[in-house]
C-alpha cells in the first residue's frame, strides 16, 4: 500500500512539474510569404492544410505587420524587439548600391546585427532554455551568426536545392528533419526552436508532377514551393504531438515580409498581393502586412484578430509566455508584450512606425510610414510628398487623402518626425550623381507598387522584361556601402575608466553602461589601440530619461574636440546610435575622454558604446 502511495506522489510531483513547466517555443519563419498566400488567409488555389488547421486552432492575424518589408531588418527586429531604424539595419544585407537613377543616397547601415544586441535567444537561453536556429540567419557572416547570438544549436542547411520526390527546392526538407531530430533530443527541457525557411525566397522551382497538380495557380511552381512548405510545417506540428508537448508548446507561423509581386527572377512575379498594394520593398500594404498563426492549447482563445501589431512585438510577448520580464533585462523595447492581449484582453492603442531610407530591388524608393488606428500615412522622402489613405474603406491605398484631411496629414508627419529623432533614425542625403532622365525609367514613368497583375505570373513578366533589365543594371558594377565588419573599434562600458564621484560601471541586467552619471564633474575616458592609422568616425550608444536631455558633452582625442548635444530618448536604457564627428588617428595608443560641459537635468545620459570606424 505504502509503495503505491509512494508511486502516486511521485506521478503526481512529476505532473505539477510538467505543468508549471515553462513552455516550448517554434517560431517558424517563411521567406517573402505573401499576407494571401496561405488558403487560410483566401487563397483557395494555394494547398495548404498544415498550416489551415494551424490557424484553425489558434490566433490568425489579419493586420500583422513586418518591422520592414526586408529580410534583414525584419529578422533583425524580431529576434531583438527593436525597430530597423534604432539598430542602423535598415535594409537587406549588403544593400543596394547608390546609382545615378536614384535621388538620395543612402546611408551607411550596419553589415550586421552588433553582438552588443540582446536577442530573443539569448534570453530564453539564460532563462534555462535550449535554443536552436535551423535555417536562415541573414544578419552577418562570420563571427557574427546564430552562435554567437544565443542560439546553442546552429543549422544552416542548403538555400536552393534540385526538387525532387524526397525534397523541395528550397532544402525545406532538410531543415525540418534536423529541426525535428534537435527537438527529439531537447524533450526534457524547455526549448526554442527557431526554425527560418528559405521558402519560398527567389529562385524556385517545381517537378513536372508539381507544376501539373498546380496548373490552375497565378504561378504553378510557387504554389508547389507554398505546399511543400506546408507539409514541412505538418511534419513539425506532428513531431510536437508523438513527442507529448502539444499543450506545453507556442508555435509561431509568420513571413519576414511582404509577397514579391514584381519580376525579379525568371519565373517571377512569385505572387501578387491583391487587393493591398505593392509587395516586398515597399511600405505599401502589400510589402508590409504578413501572414501570422499563433498556436497555444489552452492558454490563448483562438479566433481572428483584425487589429494591427509588429513582429517586433514577439520577443517581449513570447518572453512574457516563458515567464521572463524583458524590462529587467533589455530595458524598454520598441516592441509591446501582446499576451494579455492573446488571453482575451483589449487589444493595444498605439501607433505603428516605419523607416526604409532606401531603393529597393523591387522598385521601392526612400520612405517612412506611420499607421495611427485605421489611419496610414507616408512620407516619400524623395520630394516630401505625403500619401494618406483610410485603410477601413481602402485597404488598397487607392485614393490618398492628403489633400481633404491635411491637419491630420500634418500632425501624422510630424509624429513620423519626432519618432525618427527618439530612436536615432539614419538620415538621407543628396545624390551628387543623380540623374533624372534614368530615374524616369525606373521610377517616374512607371510606379512598380502598383503594378496590376496579369492572369497569371508568365503573362505579368513578359510585361515587365525591360523594366527589371533597367533597375538591375542601374546598379551593375556597384558596391552597397555598409559599415565594416573588420576595421571599427569597438568600446564597451565594461572596458571604460571612470572618474568621479558617483559615475559608475552599471553591470545590472539591464544596465551593461556607463551610468549614475548626475554630478557634472565626473567624466569618462577609454584608451584603445587601432587596426591603422586614419580617419575614424565616432559613433556612440547613448540613451537618457524624460528631463535629462540637453546636456553639453565636450569629446577629446588627443589634441582633437568634439562636442555634442544629449538626445532625449525616453529611457536611460533606451539607447539610439549617433555619429559625433570624425577624428584623425594616428598609429598606437590613443584615448578619447568625455566630459560634460552643463546638464540642465537629473543627470547627463547612460553611454553604452563608442565605435571608431574607419572612413573610407
Amino acid at each position: 500500500m505504502l509503495r503505491h502511495c509512494l508511486l502516486f506522489a511521485w506521478i503526481l510531483l512529476a505532473l505539477r512539474g510538467q505543468a508549471a513547466r515553462s513552455p516550448n517555443i517554434i517560431l517558424i519563419l517563411a521567406d517573402d510569404l505573401g499576407i494571401n498566400d496561405l488558403s487560410c488567409y483566401g487563397r483557395k488555389e494555394h494547398r495548404t492544410p498544415h498550416l489551415d488547421r494551424l490557424a484553425a486552432e489558434g490566433l490568425r492575424f489579419t493586420s500583422a505587420t513586418c518591422a520592414q518589408p526586408i529580410c534583414s531588418p525584419s529578422r533583425a527586429a524580431l529576434l531583438t524587439g527593436k525597430a530597423p531604424a534604432r539598430l542602423h539595419l535598415t535594409s537587406y544585407l549588403p544593400g543596394r548600391a547608390d546609382a545615378p537613377a536614384q535621388k538620395l543616397r543612402q546611408p551607411v547601415m550596419e553589415g550586421r546585427l552588433p553582438l552588443e544586441e540582446i536577442t530573443l535567444a539569448e534570453l530564453l537561453r539564460d532563462a534555462g532554455y535550449a535554443t536552436a536556429c535551423v535555417g536562415k540567419w541573414h544578419l552577418g557572416g562570420p563571427g557574427f551568426g546564430p552562435a554567437q547570438q544565443g542560439f546553442e544549436h546552429a543549422f544552416t542547411g542548403r538555400a536552393d536545392t534540385t526538387p525532387s520526390a524526397t525534397e523541395g527546392s528550397k532544402g525545406e526538407y532538410e531543415l525540418t528533419a534536423e529541426a525535428m531530430r534537435w527537438m527529439e533530443t531537447q524533450r526534457e527541457r524547455p526549448f526554442f526552436l527557431y526554425l527560418p525557411h528559405n521558402t519560398p525566397h527567389i529562385p524556385f522551382a517545381a517537378t513536372a508532377g508539381d507544376r501539373q497538380k498546380n496548373a490552375t495557380a497565378f504561378n504553378p511552381a510557387y504554389a508547389a514551393v507554398i505546399g511543400h512548405l506546408d507539409a514541412c510545417v505538418g511534419q513539425v506540428l506532428a513531431k510536437v504531438d508523438a513527442l507529448g508537448l502539444r499543450e506545453q508548446t507556442i508555435v509561431v507561423f509568420t513571413s519576414d515580409n511582404g509577397g514579391l509581386q514584381v519580376l525579379e527572377f525568371p519565373g517571377t512575379p512569385a505572387t501578387h498581393n491583391t487587393p493591398y498594394r505593392g509587395g516586398k520593398g515597399f511600405l505599401t500594404e502589400g510589402g508590409l502586412r504578413v501572414p501570422l498563426l499563433i498556436r497555444w492549447p489552452g492558454q490563448i482563445t483562438p479566433g481572428v484578430r483584425d487589429e494591427p501589431l509588429s513582429l517586433m512585438d514577439l520577443t517581449p510577448t513570447l518572453l512574457a509566455a516563458a515567464g521572463r520580464d524583458h524590462s529587467r533585462v533589455t530595458g524598454p523595447l520598441d516592441g509591446e508584450n501582446l499576451l494579455p492581449w492573446f488571453r482575451g484582453g483589449p487589444a493595444p492603442v498605439r501607433r505603428l512606425f516605419w523607416h526604409f531610407p532606401h531603393y529597393a530591388n523591387q522598385g521601392g524608393r526612400p520612405a517612412g510610414a506611420l499607421r495611427d488606428g485605421d489611419w496610414k500615412l507616408i512620407e516619400n522622402y524623395e520630394d516630401g510628398t505625403l500619401e494618406l489613405y483610410d485603410l477601413a474603406s481602402d485597404p488598397g491605398e487607392t485614393r490618398n487623402r492628403a489633400v481633404t484631411e491635411s491637419r491630420r496629414a500634418q500632425d501624422m508627419q510630424a509624429a513620423l518626425a519626432g519618432w525618427r529623432i527618439r530612436v536615432g533614425a539614419q538620415e538621407m542625403t543628396p545624390n551628387p550623381e543623380y540623374d533624372r532622365s534614368a530615374a524616369a525609367k525606373l521610377y517616374l514613368e512607371r510606379d512598380s507598387s502598383r503594378l496590376p497583375p496579369a492572369t497569371t505570373a508568365a503573362a505579368t513578366e513578359t510585361a515587365w522584361a525591360g523594366w527589371r533589365q533597367a533597375l538591375d543594371q542601374a546598379v551593375q558594377g556597384r558596391q552597397p556601402k555598409l559599415t565594416p565588419a573588420t576595421g571599427d573599434v569597438r568600446l564597451a562600458w565594461s572596458d571604460a575608466q571612470v572618474h568621479g564621484d558617483k559615475i559608475q560601471q552599471e553591470s545590472a541586467p539591464n544596465k551593461r553602461t556607463v551610468g549614475y552619471w548626475v554630478n557634472p564633474t565626473d567624466w569618462v575616458e577609454w584608451t584603445f589601440t587601432p587596426p591603422a592609422p586614419g580617419r575614424y568616425e565616432i559613433e556612440i550608444l547613448q540613451g537618457c530619461g524624460q528631463g535629462s536631455g540637453g546636456s553639453e558633452v565636450g569629446v577629446k582625442v588627443g589634441d582633437q574636440s568634439l562636442a555634442f548635444t544629449v538626445v532625449e530618448t525616453g529611457h536611460f536604457q533606451q539607447f539610439i546610435q549617433r555619429v559625433i564627428g570624425t577624428v584623425m588617428l594616428g598609429p598606437g595608443t590613443q584615448r578619447i575622454e568625455f566630459r560634460p560641459r552643463s546638464k540642465p537635468g537629473p543627470a547627463v545620459m547612460d553611454l553604452r558604446r563608442v565605435v571608431f570606424r574607419p572612413v573610407p
